[in-house]
């Protein structure tokens, strides 16, 4: 699995050849520094530490600095391993946007924004309790009842209910690169990928 470390942009619209109406996703990919090669004899596996996006040096601890200077690169924000690169790699290698070609699927990995703590109709897509007729009051957006009484006098494990939503990683797959501007680095990838603008994200291939 190789893959790069990118930063969400925003949304666009693109025209394919065919003249079709295409929505896709910016995402601004390297240029990546390798600042680790992990080996099978010294790690216990193999891998390739990438490192993305600057940051300055009076926000950067002693110990990354000598690990970012081992690299021979200034200190990064982003930092991550991926397994089984197709290609070898040595310390302080660049790659850029082109280890992608266009029309190929790439899948892709970030952190779904934050929804704070929400009700089950949000949260779950319940559908409430019914009508206001009966003497229902404001129980529109109700969870309903949760479980039995007497036997099991307990509420099972994984019932759906109200609580924290989104702020997960997820993972989209089967993605294709629409088109890729490697003089901006710039990738455009068909449909929405999970984030907000400014978060990072990896492009897996």
């Amino acid at each position: 699995m190789s893959g790069l470390i990118g930063k969400k942009i925003g949304m666009t619209s693109f025209f394919d050849a065919n003249g079709k109406y295409v929505p896709c996703t910016v995402i601004e990919v390297g240029p990546c520094v390798v600042t680790q090669v992990k080996t099978n004899e010294k790690d216990g596996y193999s891998a390739l530490q990438l490192a993305f996006d600057e940051k300055k040096e009076k926000h950067t601890s002693s110990a990354m600095k000598g690990h970012f200077e081992l690299s021979k690169t200034t200190p990064k924000r982003k930092i991550v391993e991926f397994r089984s690169f197709e290609e070898t790699k040595n310390l302080g290698d660049i790659l850029t946007v082109e280890l992608f070609a266009e029309g190929e699927y790439v899948d892709i990995v970030g952190t779904s924004k934050g929804k704070g703590f929400q009700g089950v109709v949000k949260r779950h897509g319940f559908g409430g309790v019914g009508g206001s007729t009966h003497g229902q009051h404001d129980r529109s957006r109700a969870p309903g009842s949760l479980g039995a009484s007497s036997d099991p006098s307990r509420v099972f494990k994984g019932m759906r209910m109200a609580g924290r939503m989104g702020g997960d990683r997820k993972k989209i797959q089967n993605l294709v690169v629409v088109k890729i501007m490697p003089e901006k680095n710039l990738l455009l990838i068909k449909g929405s990928i999970p984030g907000a603008k400014g978060s990072y994200v990896t492009i897996q291939k």
